[in-house]
């Protein structure tokens, strides 16, 4: 419910900043690193807590994840939205209406899932990890490289996973 409420907020505060960091420099490489450490954190067991603990512990990390990972996740949806509207309003909200429901029953379903099958932890890291070489390999300052070698956009996508 937290995770899901701040999804809500992150993407109405990322929206109205959206269209200036289209073309940042950096920015992206920025997004895929956090992404690579996160998909990374999904895959790293911490067993250092007290047994009375690892309930309040279990929630902060897993709050912690969701908003870290939501955070950069946002920002790639909004970019996204912002880029397909090109500068139209109504589009742009229109997809963020479309995203915020899809993201909080969703998020629902998909814990579910997770409890009954862990492995979808695992390739949901790699699935983080792969969107991370993605994004690090598509950032402006790389533009012109990854034009001229095609093959970049999938070795990095491939490393990160």
């Amino acid at each position: 419910m937290f995770g899901s409420g701040a999804a809500v907020v992150l993407r109405i505060a990322l929206t109205v900043v959206a269209a200036a960091l289209l073309e940042l420099s950096y920015l992206q490489i920025i997004g895929g690193i956090l992404l690579l450490y996160i998909g990374a954190q999904l895959l790293s067991e911490d067993g250092d807590h007290e047994e009375g603990d690892v309930e309040k512990a279990s929630l902060v990390v897993a709050i912690r994840t969701i908003l870290i990972t939501d955070l950069v996740m946002s920002l790639d949806n909004v970019i996204a939205f912002a880029a397909a509207a090109k500068g139209n309003t109504t589009l742009l909200i229109l997809g963020l209406a479309i995203s915020i429901p899809m993201v909080v029953f969703g998020s629902a379903l998909m814990i579910k899932l997770m409890a009954r099958f862990p492995i979808i932890v695992t390739f949901g890291a790699c699935l983080i990890d792969w969107v991370g070489g993605e994004t690090i390999a598509s950032d402006v300052v790389l533009r012109e490289f990854s034009e001229a070698n095609p093959w970049l956009h999938y070795a990095a996508a491939t490393a990160g996973a």
